[in-house]
């Protein structure tokens, strides 16, 4: 499965006893992903921080990731400042990463040139 197999799925509703990723999914799930996406040591959320050269392409960066987090019907929690946007996946339903997590962190991925 690459970057793009992820891009062209769409998420699934998550039930509250679904388990969590294992770590070794994560791992293999986060090498389709841009190299900034990170996850933090308990497994329980993805995160990256995107920089952009004012408040103008922030926003702009923001309101396409809150389109994708409409489409998808699931939504990160994001920070954002003039020039930067941190953006955290966990399913919190679950108390940790679901698939439906990368699908949409490759998606807001496709949003940026690769050149970045």
């Amino acid at each position: 499965m690459t970057a793009s197999d992820l891009q062209g799925q769409h998420c699934k509703p998550i039930a509250g006893d679904t388990t969590p990723l294992s770590a070794s999914r994560i791992q293999e799930l986060q090498t389709q992903l841009h190299a900034d996406w990170t996850s933090d040591a308990a497994g329980v959320e993805i995160s990256r921080t995107f920089r952009f050269a004012n408040y103008y392409q922030t926003m702009a960066f923001v309101n396409a990731l809150a389109w994708i987090a409409h489409a998808e019907d699931h939504h990160p929690d994001i920070e954002v400042s003039y020039n930067r946007c941190l953006v955290r996946y966990c399913t919190h339903a679950i108390g940790g990463l679901s698939g439906n997590d990368f699908i949409c962190a490759a998606k807001i991925d496709a949003l940026l040139p690769v050149a970045e």
